[in-house]
């Protein structure tokens, strides 16, 4: 399953109907952060994964908690709330508070609400990264690979897909992206692959901002 079809099929819309009745807040206001914050945790991840410590810190916590279960029991998404929010402390570090504020003023989630959203979005997320890295046989070595793959792949795909039904979402979520392009969601990925290239030339993990500057078409 591509990054896409996790995204805009099922797992996606489930999970979007159960923070919509947990937390109040729109479908579609789900969905755009989820296609958001999945590109966003898959980069940063491989950035952090260039590491050989951190590479098999990840993974030993995919192959322990995150088997990929979950996306055949989204109820799991609410019960590991506060394992999302570890993850998420892990992934952004200092930088967390920054992403939220700025997912929180672009998708118009409270602040109050935005951390524990991403929290329930991060083990789905978590466990999608798992099923793939189980189904390509991947070890701690191969993990920046195949995350690199995984958004290489997702934007591929977009590029071929311009009626996919998400780009309206994000588009009306989101401000149809930094390009008011007919493929907001090929803007989101190009962003998110673009300007992590440019990091991954000094290892300087203040990049995140920059990420989300490009994503939101503001700096």
């Amino acid at each position: 399953m591509g990054l896409i079809d996790l995204l805009t099929g099922n797992t996606g819309n489930q999970v979007a109907e159960r923070a919509k009745s947990k937390f109040g807040i729109s479908r579609n206001q789900v969905l755009a952060l989820l296609a958001v914050a999945a590109p966003l945790i898959i980069s940063y991840l491989s950035k952090k994964s260039q590491s050989p410590n951190e590479a098999e810190s990840l993974n030993t916590a995919l192959d322990k908690d995150h088997d990929g279960s979950i996306l055949n029991d989204i109820s799991q998404a609410e019960a590991r709330q506060s394992e999302g929010n570890s993850i998420l402390n892990h992934i952004f570090g200092e930088e967390k508070q920054t992403v939220e504020n700025q997912l929180s003023q672009k998708t118009g989630i409270s602040i109050d609400k935005i951390g524990p959203v991403l929290a329930m979005l991060a083990p789905v997320i978590m466990g999608y990264i798992g099923k793939e890295k189980q189904q390509n046989n991947v070890d701690a070595g191969g993990l920046g690979g195949l995350l690199d793959s995984i958004l290489g792949n997702a934007s591929g795909q977009t590029k071929n897909e311009q009626s996919n039904p998400l780009n309206d979402i994000i588009g009306s979520v989101l401000g149809g992206g930094p390009s008011n392009s007919s493929n907001p969601l090929n803007d989101i990925l190009g962003s998110v692959l673009g300007n992590d290239n440019k990091q991954k030339k000094d290892g300087d993990e203040g990049g995140l901002g920059n990420i989300l500057g490009n994503i939101f078409g503001g700096k």
